[in-house]
């Protein structure tokens, strides 16, 4: 108990002690006397150097924060305004290597080898795929008209100046036949021809000839296969006599030519049908030389039926075998 009471002695002795020290510390400093006597220089330098530091340090953070906020700016900005992919961009790509929604430039060939302006993708699809084309929608076929209805039995006959050269395989698209080349008695046809002229012979004696002034040729013939120009021919004399002939109708207009002339004597021809109904008749006349003529008949009549010719001397004005002639006939 006297030990612990003397420590606490000594205690307050040591309290009483600094009060009065701080006391004397407080009144030097109010009475100029310079900075405390228990404060030393060095302490109050390290406690500056310490301060500017955090000043210092605190200037720098803050110049880090504005680079770093300027730095989030611009990039900001960039994105923004950056363009969409690069054309080399696979996936930006349309087929045929054009944008994905460009126009393609006419000409420009697609991807499935047409050509033409295409218009912009279409929505919802990838840019290299494609709406499936559409199936070409059917042309409605022409039906084939009907075939004509056969027309009613028709006959005209005309007659005109032979050409100097008949081409009787142009002439004669269907048929053809040329009498007299190899004398009275030879016959010459188309050789792919349709059969419809028929040689009915007819009255008088019948003989070759190869003076006429006009000539034909063909390059589609039997036995004789072709021939540049031919003079023959063939006539027969007297009055009454001369050529029958017949064309077979298909129920189609046909047209027929025949080709013949006179010797000093009047020739006639007569057309008929064999169905009966209209019949024609033209004349060739010449009482001092020869002539030749052209007779165009055009024709009608239903299949199996025929057109009728009678080609004969009607008059003579000589004693010397006044005659017709006969060199070719043709339908087209």
């Amino acid at each position: 108990m006297v030990w612990s009471s003397a420590v606490q002695n000594g205690r307050a002795a040591e309290l009483e002690g600094s009060v009065a020290d701080e006391d004397r510390t407080r009144a030097g400093s109010r009475a100029g006397d310079g900075p405390p006597k228990h404060r030393p220089r060095a302490i109050t330098a390290g406690v500056t150097r310490r301060v500017l530091r955090r000043a210092r340090q605190r200037r720098r953070w803050a110049v880090e924060g504005a680079a770093v906020l300027v730095c989030l700016v611009v990039l900001i900005s960039y994105l923004a305004t950056r363009p969409g992919p690069a054309p080399d961009d696979d996936q930006a790509r349309g087929p045929g290597g054009v944008p994905a929604g460009a126009a393609r430039s006419p000409g420009f060939p697609a991807a499935d080898g047409r050509t033409g302006e295409a218009g912009p993708a279409t929505p919802g699809l990838r840019p290299r795929q494609r709406p499936p084309s559409p199936d070409p929608t059917p042309s409605a076929s022409t039906p084939a008209p009907p075939p004509a209805k056969p027309g009613p039995p028709s006959l005209t006959v005309s007659r005109g100046e032979m050409p100097a050269i008949v081409n009787l395989t142009a002439v004669g698209a269907r048929d053809w036949v040329h009498w007299g080349e190899r004398g009275g008695g030879s016959m010459n046809r188309k050789r792919s021809g349709s059969g419809e002229i028929i040689d009915g012979g007819g009255p008088g004696r019948r003989v070759g000839w190869d003076g006429n002034q006009e000539y034909v040729r063909w390059t589609d013939g039997t036995p004789e296969r072709s021939t540049s120009g031919s003079s023959n021919g063939v006539y027969a004399c007297g009055a009454g006599n001369g050529f029958s002939l017949a064309v077979a109708g298909s129920g189609e207009p046909r047209t027929v030519e025949l080709y013949g002339g006179i010797w000093m004597a009047r020739g006639r021809l007569e057309a008929r049908l064999s169905t009966g109904g209209p019949a024609s008749t033209a004349r060739l006349e010449d009482p001092y030389t020869s002539q030749s003529a052209r007779f165009t008949i055009r024709f009608t009549v239903p299949k199996g039926a025929r057109l009728l010719l009678s080609w004969t001397v009607e008059k003579v004005f000589t004693s010397h075998c006044g005659n017709v002639g006969l060199q070719a006939v043709t339908v087209r």
